[in-house]
Parts: structure tokens; C-alpha cells; sequence
């Protein structure tokens, strides 16, 4: 499968100036690439504002990802921040060329950005499959708690869209490829450049990492880019049948 990580400059709360944008870029990896990860927020940047920048469940930004991924015959996936029954959720959504999709909530909200005040936590990890791939989403702040992260051999992809700070790059880089080498799975990762309303730096150093931790795509920091990377089932396979570690893991629950 060929994925391509878009680390855009996000327009602060913008959302008609975002998808513009994206959509252009988008529309150019037609035919070049089977799925296109955006970064957490893609759509307004990590804004708080919940009460302007929130829509509901399957409208503008859903109707924007499924028309594009089927003009595109591309998947599409990101967060943004959705309102159900009077809640707010960062919401990650994917996409197929054929209209299906799939949601996760972030889990673990930012409490030192006050994440937790403005939207309520998942509750669940999902799990789908995708081009033969079982795939497992997670949020920016998720990426820090291996346990919910955990695989349980019942997934080969992790994906991690993120607004993660320039403060804190070493973390972004080194958990990423901690996550992959635990989890004996491919890593997609990506992130956004950049500066908020809130005076926040990002510089994006977005990848897709192999089982063993090793780069397959990189993209460069702090420049608005994209980059495609393919991953082959058939490696990770081989290398899972090689160096077995999943059968020495430890059984155990996860109260949520």
C-alpha cells in the first residue's frame, strides 16, 4: 500500500481556506498513491474554539474527504472537531474511494491545553482494515500511552495524526519509532509546520516507519510538504514469522 503524509501550514480556524488548499494538493496524488493521511485538526489548526470551528457528524468536512477520495480513488484520513448531543469530539475519520469510513475519538485529551474542558474523550479503540491492512488510529497526546496502544496481534498500521510542538520534537520522533518497534508494526505519522493563534512552533517531521523503526518515508522539517512511502504486508509478515515477540507478550484488560 503507498501512503502519503501532507504536513501542511494550517490557516488558523480557516476551514474554506484548509480544504481548499488540501483539496489542491490532493487532487495532484491521483492515481499515485492509495491513501493520504492529514494531520489531527487539518481543517481549523488545534483550536479550542469549539463552538465556531465544530460541525456535525457527516457534513462539510466528511462530504469534502468522500467527494475527493472517490475524484481522487485515494483514501482520506485526519481529525477535526465534530458536535454530537451537545459534546465536542476530535474526531479522527477515514475515508475510501468507495464511500466507506470509519471514526475514532481522541482517547487522551491534552489537559495542559485544556483539551479535557472543550471535548469529551473516546472511549474505544477502533480497528478496520484497509487494502489488506489492519489499521489502528490515535490522536497526537494518544501516542504517549503505550498500553492503550498496545497490539494485541489485531493490527499492522498505526496511525498517529498529530499537531505536536517544536518543544517537544525529540518526543515525537522517539515515540514514533518506539511504537513501532513494541508493536512490531508500521508507523504513520504525521504532523503539521507552522505557528498558531496560541504562539505554538510545529515543524511536522511527519514519517512512515517500518517494524523495526527504520524510516520508509521522511518528510523535512518545518516545511509545508508531502511525502508517499509503500508498505508491503508480505515484510511485515516475514518479519513477525522471524522474530516472534508477539508470542512472548503479556496477556492483560484494559478497563475504559
Amino acid at each position: 500500500m503507498r501512503i502519503t503524509l501532507i504536513q501542511p501550514d494550517i490557516f488558523w480556524e480557516d476551514k474554506p481556506g484548509n480544504l481548499d488548499s488540501l483539496g489542491m494538493t490532493i487532487s495532484k496524488l491521483s492515481g499515485t498513491t492509495d491513501l493520504v493521511v492529514l494531520p489531527e485538526m487539518f481543517n481549523t489548526g488545534f483550536s479550542m474554539n469549539t463552538a465556531e470551528i465544530s460541525e456535525e457528524s457527516f457534513s462539510e468536512t466528511f462530504s469534502w474527504m468522500k467527494n475527493l477520495a472517490s475524484n481522487c480513488r485515494l483514501a482520506v484520513c485526519g481529525s477535526y472537531t465534530v458536535r454530537e448531543s451537545q459534546k465536542y469530539y476530535n474526531r479522527f475519520l477515514f475515508v475510501t474511494e468507495n464511500g466507506e469510513s470509519w471514526s475514532y475519538d481522541k482517547r487522551h485529551l491534552f489537559s495542559m491545553g485544556g483539551e479535557d474542558i472543550n471535548f469529551s474523550k473516546g472511549e474505544k479503540r477502533e480497528i478496520f482494515t484497509y487494502k489488506g491492512f489492519r489499521i489502528s488510529p490515535i490522536i497526537c497526546y494518544d501516542l504517549r500511552f503505550p498500553v492503550w496502544i498496545r497490539n494485541r496481534n489485531d493490527y499492522d498500521l498505526l496511525i498517529c495524526v498529530a499537531n505536536w510542538p517544536d518543544s517537544r520534537r525529540d518526543v515525537w520522533n522517539t515515540l514514533l519509532k518506539a511504537r513501532a518497534i513494541e508493536n512490531q508494526c508500521f508507523v504513520a505519522g504525521v504532523n503539521r509546520v507552522g505557528h498558531d493563534e496560541a504562539g505554538i512552533n510545529y515543524t511536522g517531521e511527519s514519517a512512515i516507519l517500518d517494524p523495526r523503526g527504520k524510516p520508509v518515508a521522511l518528510l523535512p522539517d518545518s516545511e509545508a510538504a508531502y511525502a508517499t512511502g509503500e508498505i508491503l504486508m508480505s515484510d511485515l509478515e516475514a518479519f513477525r514469522k522471524k522474530f516472534p515477540v508477539w508470542r512472548d507478550a503479556d496477556e492483560f484488560s484494559l478497563g475504559v
